[in-house]
């Protein structure tokens, strides 16, 4: 972020320079501010590779994140499986000694 405000505030000042100093001191008379423009425009196409780095980084670590959670997920549906098959065989269990009891009645 701080080289952001360096550059902003070396444009104002480079601006203001141009627009507020005696004439013989002006390098790049206002309007016509064309070599700042192409200097800010150097700057941006050296950072530009910076910023898509910095954009694959983050895609990659959020691959990570949501090969993680599918892991998570994956393990959790296993279990809960486990306990559904787990339920089950109770239930058949419990069914069974109902049968039984209803027989031992009659």
């Amino acid at each position: 972020m701080g080289f952001f405000v360096i550059v902003f505030c070396w444009t104002v000042f480079w601006l203001s320079w141009n627009v507020f100093a005696p004439v013989n001191a002006r390098f790049d008379p206002f309007p016509a501010f064309v070599l700042w423009l192409f200097i800010s425009n150097i700057i941006q196409l050296f950072l530009l590779p910076l910023i898509m780095i910095g954009q694959n980084l983050q895609g990659r670590h959020s691959e990570a994140r949501a090969e993680a959670d599918y892991e998570v997920n994956t393990k959790a549906e296993r279990e809960i499986e486990t306990v559904l098959l787990h339920l089950e065989c109770q239930n058949e269990l419990i069914l069974k000694i109902l049968h039984q009891l209803e027989r031992k009645k009659k």
